[in-house]
């Protein structure tokens, strides 16, 4: 237990109290902890095969019922999600069917795909599972561990190294898709929108099929600030069909990432599998939604954090694609935008964001997206918020996971390269919450008082 906080807090060594975990059942199933957590694994006191039946966690003396690594690497790598699985859905999920769809997919009149994916979609509302329209299950699961730790060793206050760089209160990033050949065409006046708002973005580009790649393309997006990713090999929807196909790719792939200088990575369509990431040479992925009642691979991460899965940092999509909004909800506002970054900031996480120059050529969309743009300009200038390319985080999160705090003097100190950009946050019980405070702004090697704290705090509700 004390590791996965190690992970997620940088909590100091020695610090917390481990609790041990109870022999486990061989059976998986859902349990709830507590009314705003359902986990998936096995529990000692019980478990449901179904999530509706998923029965309360109960107490045992000085054991865990459960295994926090195993549910929240479940949860991670939506291991829960065959389990939720309608037989409609099993059946359309099938490899002649998917390779029927993409055979034809792209001679379909766009009305004639979009009406087919919203009858694919029609019972997105009634999954119970991530939850809509965002899952901070993980993230709770975290909380709670501390929480049960903090109560056993006896401890109302912990130190831990704060989760952004210079105490921001939340990190955003923004990313495009480029998915053809008239959004490739359209980069340039997407990069000049963006910049307008003073804001950056990645650009997931498709190396293969879909259309010529230029070295002056590549150039361009760099010159101006922006990063430049691989996104999927050609977009055919096959990368994960089969084993010995995706490591023909993946070598592919890995090419690329080599040939461009590429750290970063997204597959067609959010496909993934990360039990097959070992394959990969890029250092980070964006291919995991939050939730994903409305991608083709329903599940979701049910995190707002990044997260190792071995040595490629997981960067989740933590909001609704433009494509989704626009023509599976048919909503022309930016209000779901706005409540699902509302949320996050509520819990201190990633907003993430995908936008496809493809679909931003239309008018109608473009002065949507317009308006989004403004409304995270807004929350930029006003908020302590972190605005980062993908790469920037991957690369803050790599040195925050080497970071240490130590005891010296009396003080909490952060040692460690990169240590300068850290801040110490403090876990704080208060009654029933869990409260984050974060230590002065002052740097963490000058000697200041552990106990000044910021007037702001994040209550935690269990």
């Amino acid at each position: 237990m004390v590791e996965n906080l190690s992970e997620f807090y940088r909590t100091p060594d020695n610090l917390l109290r481990d609790i041990p975990v109870a022999k486990q059942p061989d059976q998986d199933g859902f349990f709830q902890l507590g009314p705003d957590a359902f986990c998936y694994g096995s529990c000692a006191t019980g478990v449901s095969p179904t999530f509706e039946k998923a029965p309360p966690c109960q107490n045992l003396t000085n054991q865990l019922p459960w295994d926090p690594a195993t549910v929240i690497r479940n949860l991670r790598q939506e291991r829960y999600e065959k389990s939720l699985m309608p037989a409609r859905e099993k059946m359309l999920s099938q490899e002649w069917t998917l390779k029927a769809y993409y055979f034809v997919r792209d001679r379909l009149p766009n009305s004639v795909r979009r009406y087919l994916q919203r009858i694919y979609f029609s019972d997105w509302k009634r999954r119970p599972f991530p939850a809509w329209p965002v899952d901070f299950t993980v993230d709770t699961i975290h909380e709670k561990l501390l929480q049960f730790s903090m109560e056993a060793a006896g401890l109302r206050r912990v130190p831990f190294i704060w989760f952004w760089p210079e105490g921001a209160t939340n990190c955003l990033i923004l990313t495009h898709d480029v998915e053809t050949r008239a959004g490739y065409t359209f980069t340039s006046q997407l990069m000049d929108l963006d910049e307008s708002r003073g804001l950056r973005a990645s650009f997931q580009v498709v190396p293969e099929r879909r259309y010529a790649i230029s070295p002056e393309y590549v150039r361009e997006i760099r010159y101006r600030g922006f990063e430049f990713n691989i996104h999927d090999l050609n977009h055919d929807g096959q990368l994960y069909r089969d084993r010995g196909q995706f490591l023909l790719r993946a070598r592919k792939i890995n090419e690329y990432v080599r040939k461009y200088g590429a750290k970063g990575f997204r597959a067609g369509a959010m496909y993934r599998n990360l039990d097959w990431y070992d394959a990969y040479e890029f250092s980070y992925d964006m291919s995991m939604p939050n939730v994903a009642h409305l991608d083709p691979t329903r599940g979701g991460c049910c995190t707002v954090f990044p997260f190792f899965v071995g040595r490629v940092l997981e960067i989740p999509l933590t909001t609704s694609q433009d494509y989704t909004v626009f023509h599976i909800l048919n909503d022309y506002s930016i209000d779901l935008w706005k409540k699902q970054l509302g949320l996050i900031r509520r819990r201190n996480g990633l907003m993430s964001l995908l936008a496809h120059p493809d679909y931003l050529i239309c008018s109608r969309n473009r002065k949507v997206y317009k308006r989004l743009l403004d409304y995270l300009r807004e929350i930029t200038s006003h908020e302590r918020v972190w605005h980062a390319l993908p790469g920037e985080v991957d690369r803050w999160w790599r040195t925050r996971s080497q970071l240490k705090l130590i005891k010296r003097g009396g003080d909490w100190k952060i040692e460690g390269q990169g240590k300068e950009r850290a801040r110490i946050a403090y876990a704080i019980l208060d009654g029933k919450q869990l409260v984050y405070e974060q230590a002065s702004t002052v740097a963490p090697e000058v000697d200041v008082p552990g106990h000044e704290l910021s007037p702001s705090a994040s209550p935690i509700a269990n």
